[in-house]
């Protein structure tokens, strides 16, 4: 069963003759609790009147009462003796600094082997042991000393120039003083009792702890989503490794497949070409035979001088000739698979192009797996310039945009525009093109005589409508910092803050992944204006809205 805690003054547990905690706990018949010994002796004093009193109600009894000792006060007694070295009087704390570790003390009045000190008395401004310190239980002379738990300090409590115990705080001097300090040196100064500074920064130090504690709780869950965010980077990173092999391997078997494929074409080409020639080649090989032959026999019939046989020779020879020359064919002599070759070597130019190891490693940023400390000059700064341009699609029709969509002025006449979905229909607004989603550095200046807004802002700000919700800032959607000549504040969710800073060049310093956007002042250096700390869910648009006959534009960092 869980222990009840209850918060007791130690006071109502000291012993009115004593005025040190009860000792063997003993409550009379009004009611009044004493420490054994101390009623003892007090009645013992009384014995002649036959009457017995109470010290403290001075209730009267007769005979003399029983004592027995009260179990449960000594119960109660002895938990708040374990926990008497935290909840000392302050004149024995070292001044609001924690308590050093319980030592053990010699006993002032004993001679020869000190015996260990129990009870340290800010009368005496000395310790005693067990034996020495009863004359502070028993006697009536030493009813007003008080008794504390051993102090191995005890000479810390005592000031050094009157040898009295230092019982005020000079919050001049921002010391310890005794009260004969007070009326000489001290006289004029401002001075308060130890007790009541103790009590001061006693609160004060509760108020630290609490401080501490959120710290402590902010630093931890900082901590577990650092750890969060580190094993959620390794899964990822883990996927895409998985993706990129199982991704490759598929094109690899794809491009082995079709590397098989058309070589499997090339080849049936070849032999069906092939084929063709060999046999157009063996008709040729023919043809050859047999015009070699009537060669011969147009030799032979040359020297014939019989004419009726030279004429019937030579009627069938020419015969047979003109049959072997109608025997013709043609072949393509110059058929190549250059062409093959070059559709092959645009399709890997092609893949080299769609796989460049550049558009893969462009999307990566080893640097930001833990954020980099914030630059600090404008130099390191523009390492992260962002090129942007504003989008006007986006921008209400009484912005006028121009410099190649890099500035937009505010005129008094509206133009005519096509009423996008994206354009913001009443207030005087325009993001940019571009999301920001890393970490990115970008400058603008206003001019006019009242400024405007400078913002980053999801994609889904509501555009259309008067609600004040529309306006960057003035939601949850948006964080924006106002400039004007009078002055500037940041606001976020229509919350806002005043930032003493006037400045018509304003350095934009955004870290995504970190959760970080500041506004610099970039007139004369570059000076912090605002941070903001938070957690960004989705990619940012800077945007701007901008007061009557006001520009703002975005400038060329160099």
């Amino acid at each position: 069963m869980a222990e009840a805690s209850i918060s007791i003054d130690q006071e109502h547990f000291n012993c009115c003759i004593c005025l040190d905690l009860l000792k063997d706990p003993v409550t009379i018949p009004c009611g009044h609790s004493f420490c054994m010994v101390c009623i003892n002796g007090f009645w013992n004093e009384e014995n002649q009147k036959r009457t017995y009193s109470c010290p403290q109600c001075r209730e009267t009894f007769t005979p003399r009462p029983v004592l027995r000792r009260n179990n449960v006060i000594s119960e109660v007694v002895n938990k708040l003796k374990k926990t008497e070295v935290n909840t000392l009087l302050p004149a024995t704390l070292d001044f609001f600094c924690p308590p050093s570790e319980v030592q053990d003390v010699e006993c002032d009045s004993c001679t020869g082997e000190k015996k260990k000190a129990v009870k340290s008395c800010l009368t005496c401004l000395a310790s005693y042991c067990d034996t020495h310190v009863q004359p502070h239980h028993e006697s009536t002379a030493f009813r007003r000393h008080k008794l504390v738990m051993a102090l191995s300090n005890l000479q810390e409590k005592i000031c050094t120039r009157h040898d009295k115990l230092i019982e005020v705080f000079c919050r001049t001097d921002q010391r310890g003083i005794c009260y004969q300090c007070l009326l000489t040196e001290h006289k004029d100064h401002n001075t308060v009792s130890v007790e009541d500074i103790w009590r001061e920064k006693k609160k004060l130090l509760t108020e630290v702890q609490m401080n501490s504690k959120k710290k402590l709780q902010n630093t931890e869950e900082r901590l577990t989503m650092l750890v969060q965010g580190m094993e959620s980077f390794k899964r990822s990173a883990q996927t895409a490794v998985e993706a990129n092999e199982r991704i490759c391997n598929e094109m690899i078997q794809f491009i082995e497949k079709r590397r098989l494929q058309v070589t499997e074409l090339i080849r049936a080409q070849e032999k069906a070409e092939l084929d063709q020639a060999a046999g157009l080649q063996e008709q040729l090989e023919q043809k050859i035979e047999s015009i070699k032959r009537r060669s011969a026999e147009l030799k032979l019939l040359s020297s014939q001088n019989d004419h009726i046989n030279f004429l019937q020779a030579f009627q069938s020879l020419c015969a047979a000739i003109e049959s072997d020359s109608n025997l013709s064919s043609s072949i393509n002599t110059q058929f190549t698979f250059d062409e093959i070759a070059s559709t092959l070597s645009g399709v890997k130019q092609s893949l080299e192009e769609n796989f460049n190891i550049r558009k893969v490693s462009d999307k990566l940023s080893y640097s930001e797996v833990i954020s980099s400390p914030e630059p600090t000059s404008r130099s390191d700064f523009l390492k992260y310039s962002c090129k942007l341009l504003l989008d006007p699609n986006t921008a209400n029709p009484s912005l006028y945009i121009a410099e190649e969509n890099s500035a937009a002025e505010r005129r008094d006449q509206e133009q005519s525009l096509p009423d996008l979905s994206e354009r913001f229909s009443y207030f005087v607004q325009v993001l940019c093109k571009e999301s920001v989603s890393r970490r990115c550095y970008f400058e603008i200046e206003w001019m006019g005589q009242k400024g405007g807004t400078i913002a980053v802002s999801y994609k889904g700000i509501v555009r259309k409508g008067n609600s004040l919700h529309c306006k960057v800032g003035h939601n949850n959607q948006s964080w924006g910092l106002f400039c004007s000549p009078a002055g500037s504040y940041y606001i976020h969710d229509s919350k806002s803050v005043v930032c003493c800073c006037k400045s018509n060049k304003i350095g934009v310093y955004l870290d995504h992944r970190a959760g970080t956007l500041s506004f610099y002042s970039i007139s004369d250096k570059m000076t912090l204006i605002h941070r903001v700390q938070t957690t960004f869910t989705q990619p940012l648009y800077p945007g701007f809205w901008v007061s009557p006959n006001s520009t703002v534009k975005l400038c060329n960092q160099k």
